[in-house]
């Protein structure tokens, strides 16, 4: 099936160099859409310096078994509508966390659209167990 692939490809180098083309441009539009990444040092900075706060989208569940220190939880399925209780953290930036980094490109771009200023925690909490950072229960 491989020595098929390949065949393809030899003869019709346009379209396969076409298709290739294509997908990196829809996977950078995707990434970009989503609101910028940053890494849990500038979390940990952002959040030090009081210019920002942790939103955790996961279940109340996935929250109590380990949450980042003084982070709000709002799980994904609810936040439409508790987006108000967000309010008074406008002059701040949003720094989104959910388990893997799944939902939180969509939930950056919610909060864009509603006025906030917004980033994604890379990896998400993932990459925070990821690199031994303390989690409270």
């Amino acid at each position: 099936m491989f020595a098929h692939l390949i065949e393809f490809a030899t003869n019709h180098y346009v379209l396969s160099a076409s298709f290739v083309v294509l997908l990196v441009l829809l996977i950078a539009h995707e990434l970009r859409r989503g609101g910028r990444s940053i890494s849990t040092r500038e979390l940990t900075a952002l959040v030090n310096s009081g210019q920002g706060i942790v939103l955790d989208v996961r279940s109340n569940k996935d929250f109590s078994s380990g949450r980042i220190v003084d982070s709000l939880n709002i799980p994904y399925e609810k936040l439409a509508a508790r987006l108000a209780e967000l309010d008074k953290h406008k002059d701040k930036t949003i720094i989104v966390v959910d388990t893997m980094g799944q939902h939180a490109g969509t939930v950056c771009r919610d909060l864009q659209k509603a006025g906030f200023t917004a980033f994604k925690l890379s990896g998400g909490i993932g990459s925070w167990r990821g690199e031994n950072l303390p989690l409270v229960k």
